[in-house]
C-alpha cells in the first residue's frame, strides 16, 4: 500500500489505527484543561508519577481501556477510559514492582466498581508473583454516584492488604487529598509517603469536623504531611515535593526484599572496608551517662558510607528506626536517642518500635539495637495512657523475632527498659557492650535511695553517707564487666571496633534459621 492509499474499512490496518488512537486517549486523559488543572495544583499527572516511580520505559499497563458500567447520576454519559486509575507492572533497578496510581483528573480519582476491580486485579499479581506493591495514592475517597458498589470495592482493597501484609512489601505514596476509605488502605500497608502541602488523609474532613464538634481546621491542619510525620505517626516518611518523595520511594525498595521468602539485596561495600575503625565514637559519646549525644552520629560512623534511612524521623524522636547497610548487608537499626527525652522509652517509642521490629522480621533483615536507656517514662498520663501494653508490644515483637539479632550497649540499659531493648534474656543471639556501659535495675542515685534509706536518714551527715552508698553501690553492681562475668555480655568491646564487630557478628549469623511453635497466629498485646 503507498502512502497516499487510505486501508479500506474492516481491515486490520484500520483496527489497529482505531486501536492506537484509542491507546492514545487513554494515555492523554480527558482533556487538556483538566490535565492543567493537576497542574495548577503542584502535582504531577498519574503517568507522570509512574515514570518517575519505576526504570525508563519498563511500565506495562493492565487494563488501560477499562471503563465502568454503571448508570445514573450522569454516568452512564460519562465513561472515560481507565476509570480513574492506572494500573500495571515495571522496574525499579531492574526489579519487578507492581503499581497503581489514582487519576484525579477522572472523577476525582474517586473508587468506583470498575476502577476497584482493576485495583484488586493488580494486588492479585503482585502477591502472586511475590514483588512489591506501590500505590500513588491521589482520590476523593469512594464514588457517592455509585453507592454501596464502590464501598465493598474498597472492602477488597483492605482484605487484599491484610493478605499481602508481612509476604510483599507494600508501600503508600501520598499525592492528593485522600478521605475515609482512602485512608484506611494506606493505615494496613507497611510505609507511607507524604507530599507537604498537596497530600491530606483523614477519616472525616474539616468540614464535617465543625459541622459536628465546631471545631475550625485547614485541611494541612486536620491531616497534613507534617501533622501525620510528627503528631499521629501514620506518615513514615515526608518530602517537599513529588520528585523528592518518589526518589526516596525507589531507594526504599533498593533496601526490601521482594517478598518475605527472600533476603534484601546485598550490594559490595565499595571503598568503606567492614574493619574500618571508628575512633571517633570515643569523642561522640561522654562517658558520662547524664550528657546527652546526637545517637544518629554514632549510627552514621559505623554503616557503609554514613547512609540511613530512617523511618518516623519526626515522631517519638527519642528512639530511631533506620535501615542501613553493614559491609554491604541491610540491616534494621533500633536506637535509643539521648537527644529527645534521655532516650526513654514511652506509649509512642514503644509502638514506633514495635511496628518496626516486626517489620524487619517479616523480611528477613537483621535486627542491630544500640542501648543507652534509662528506663521507662514516668507519669500518671503515660500509665493512664498504657504504657503497660504498648511496651509489651515492643517486648512481644521482639520475642517474636527470628531473624539475627545483635545489641550493643553503650551507656545505660536499667530496668524494664533494658530487657525490652532486645537484651539477652529475651532471644538476642549476641549482646555486645562498651567500657562505659552501666546495667542495673536502677541508677545507683536511686537504688542507694531504696537499699539505704534508713541508714541515710538516720546517720549525722546524710549527704556524704548518700554519697558513700552510692559510690559503694556502682562498684558492688554496676561496673563495666559485671554482666560479662554473668553472661548476660558476650563480650566487652573496644568502641573503635564496633564496626569490625558487628560485620563479623551479622555475616556469621547470615545463615541463622529459627522456627516459632506452630500455631495460627499470636496474640500481641493491643
Amino acid at each position: 500500500m503507498t502512502v497516499t492509499e487510505q486501508p479500506s474499512p474492516g481491515t486490520a490496518a484500520v483496527r489497529v489505527a482505531e486501536l492506537h488512537l484509542l491507546r492514545e486517549q487513554a494515555r492523554l486523559g480527558p482533556s487538556e484543561k483538566a490535565t492543567e488543572a493537576q497542574r495548577a495544583k503542584g502535582k504531577l499527572t498519574a503517568r507522570e508519577r509512574i515514570d518517575l516511580l519505576l526504570d525508563p520505559d519498563s511500565f506495562q499497563e493492565v487494563e488501560q481501556l477499562r471503563r465502568h458500567r454503571a448508570v445514573g447520576f450522569g454516568l452512564e454519559a460519562k465513561r472515560p477510559y481507565t476509570d480513574g486509575v492506572v494500573t500495571g507492572w515495571g522496574t525499579v533497578e531492574g526489579r519487578t514492582v507492581f503499581v497503581y496510581a489514582h487519576d484525579f483528573r477522572i472523577f476525582g480519582g474517586a473508587l468506583g466498581e470498575a476502577h476497584a476491580t482493576k485495583i484488586h486485579k493488580i494486588m492479585d499479581m503482585a502477591i502472586a508473583a511475590g514483588a512489591p506493591l506501590v500505590s500513588l495514592n491521589d482520590g476523593a475517597g469512594a464514588r457517592i454516584q455509585e453507592g454501596v458498589s464502590a464501598l465493598a470495592g474498597y472492602g477488597g482493597i483492605f482484605q487484599r492488604n491484610t493478605r499481602a501484609s508481612g509476604v510483599i512489601p507494600q508501600i503508600s505514596v501520598m499525592l492528593g487529598p485522600c478521605a475515609g476509605g482512602a485512608a484506611y488502605s494506606p493505615a494496613l500497608t507497611d510505609f507511607v509517603f507524604m507530599v507537604r502541602e498537596t497530600s491530606q488523609m483523614f477519616i472525616t474532613g474539616p468540614d464535617v469536623v465543625q459541622a459536628v464538634t465546631g471545631e475550625q481546621i485547614t485541611q494541612n491542619g486536620l491531616g497534613g504531611a507534617d501533622v501525620h510525620a510528627g503528631v499521629s505517626g501514620v506518615a513514615h516518611f515526608v518530602h517537599d515535593d513529588e520528585e523528592t518523595c518518589l526518589a526516596e520511594v525507589r531507594y526504599l525498595i533498593s533496601m526490601l526484599p521482594s517478598n518475605n521468602r527472600e533476603m534484601p539485596p546485598a550490594l559490595p561495600p565499595g571503598n568503606d572496608p567492614a574493619d574500618r575503625r571508628n575512633d571517633v565514637l570515643l569523642d561522640l559519646v561522654p562517658a558520662d551517662g547524664n550528657r546527652p549525644y546526637d545517637m544518629r552520629k554514632v549510627l552514621e560512623e559505623i554503616v557503609d558510607h554514613g547512609d540511613l534511612l530512617e523511618v518516623h524521623e519526626q515522631w517519638a524522636r527519642n528512639i530511631i528506626c533506620a535501615l542501613a547497610r553493614i559491609d554491604g548487608q541491610v540491616v534494621g537499626i533500633l536506637a535509643n536517642q539521648p537527644q529527645f527525652l534521655a532516650g526513654v522509652l514511652d506509649i509512642e517509642a514503644s509502638e514506633k518500635a514495635a511496628r518496626f521490629v516486626q517489620l524487619c522480621d517479616a523480611f528477613n533483615i537483621p535486627l542491630l539495637t544500640m542501648v543507652d536507656v534509662p528506663g521507662f517514662l514516668p507519669g500518671v498520663s503515660q500509665e493512664h495512657g498504657g504504657i503497660i501494653r504498648h511496651g509489651a508490644k515492643l517486648l512481644y515483637a521482639y520475642c517474636n523475632a527470628t531473624v539475627p539479632r545483635i545489641s550493643l550497649i553503650l551507656r545505660k540499659a536499667y530496668g524494664g527498659a533494658y530487657i525490652v531493648m532486645d537484651s539477652q534474656s529475651i532471644g538476642a543471639d549476641l549482646t555486645y557492650a562498651w567500657p562505659t556501659n552501666e546495667i542495673a535495675v536502677m541508677g545507683a542515685e536511686g537504688a542507694a535511695n531504696v537499699i539505704f534509706r534508713r541508714e541515710i536518714a538516720g546517720s549525722a551527715d546524710p549527704e556524704a553517707v548518700r554519697a558513700e552508698k552510692i559510690a559503694a553501690y556502682k562498684s558492688e553492681l554496676m561496673h563495666p564487666y559485671y554482666a560479662a562475668e554473668r553472661g548476660l555480655v558476650d563480650d566487652v568491646i573496644d568502641p573503635a571496633e564496633t564496626r569490625k564487630v558487628l560485620a563479623a557478628a551479622l555475616s556469621m549469623l547470615r545463615t541463622k534459621h529459627a522456627d516459632l511453635p506452630s500455631r495460627k497466629h499470636g496474640n500481641p498485646p493491643q
